[in-house]
């Protein structure tokens, strides 16, 4: 999130519409509700409770040494038509996508 909120008019210039998904429960140790009263974002801020999107694109991380049951960081690029177009999947906590690569991916696949 920290990545792409500053990034907000470049983003929508290039077409671009953001969703955060965050593999956590509404009443779970990180409590996002409380987390995004004080952290406000302007993009749409989903929770994947049950792990399922997580999992269903091999983004979910069972153990690490710095995860337990929690995503990979990742972007996804999805289409108007729906299509995943671009997956970015962090190796650690820390790892995000650079975003000039998630704009170049998305103007490839509008081309």
């Amino acid at each position: 999130m920290v990545q792409f909120e500053p990034m907000k008019t470049k983003l929508e210039q290039a077409g671009l519409h953001v969703a955060y998904l965050a593999a956590q429960r509404r009443d779970g140790m990180w409590k996002p509700a409380k987390f995004l009263a004080k952290h406000p974002v302007s993009f749409p801020f989903l929770l994947d409770e049950d792990r399922s999107v997580t999992k269903a694109y091999g983004l979910y991380h069972h153990l690490s040494h710095d995860a337990i049951q929690i995503a990979h960081p990742a972007t996804l690029g999805i289409s108007p038509d729906g299509t995943v177009r671009y997956i970015y999947r962090g190796d650690n906590q820390l790892d995000r996508a650079p975003l000039d690569l998630v704009i170049d991916a998305a103007r490839r696949w509008r081309a």
